[in-house]
């Protein structure tokens, strides 16, 4: 099927087929006789799991791996869990790095909300987060 074809039943853009084709997560397709790509069925489930693997959060990089070992006949599921197990991390550290942030926040709101700017002094940049830094450690 032809690129545009492909385009209009996996959803994505021609410009994004040629860039996955460029990325290595899309095998370059034979082409016709006047240069047009011509993509299996086979493309459109590709496609599909290259979707559903940015959906989870995988990088483009990781999706290549992934198809990488599935090309080289092995399966992929050890790999895949490994994925998961390393994003499901590093979200837990994202998470607990927001909620020390917002508990920081909180701390400067309450400040700012007992501050007068007429009790601010010229030798200060901002008397409300002046030390916020040193609250992460609470």
């Amino acid at each position: 099927m032809r690129i545009g074809d492909l385009a209009a039943v996996s959803g994505v853009t021609a410009r994004t087929l040629r860039f996955y084709e460029q990325a290595g997560l899309l095998p370059a397709p034979p082409r016709t006789a006047g240069g047009y790509r011509d993509f299996p069925e086979q493309a459109v489930q590709l496609l599909a799991f290259i979707r559903d693997a940015q959906g989870a959060g995988l990088s483009l990089a990781e999706i290549r791996s992934v198809l990488a070992l599935r090309d080289a006949g092995a399966s992929p599921c050890a790999h895949v869990t490994a994925l998961v197990d390393r994003h499901l991390e590093d979200i837990d550290r994202r998470l607990a790095e927001l909620e020390a942030t917002k508990a920081v926040l909180r701390t400067l709101a309450e400040r700012a909300a007992a501050t007068d700017p007429a009790d601010c002094t010229d030798a200060e940049v901002c008397r409300i987060l002046t030390g916020a830094n040193s609250m992460r450690g609470r």
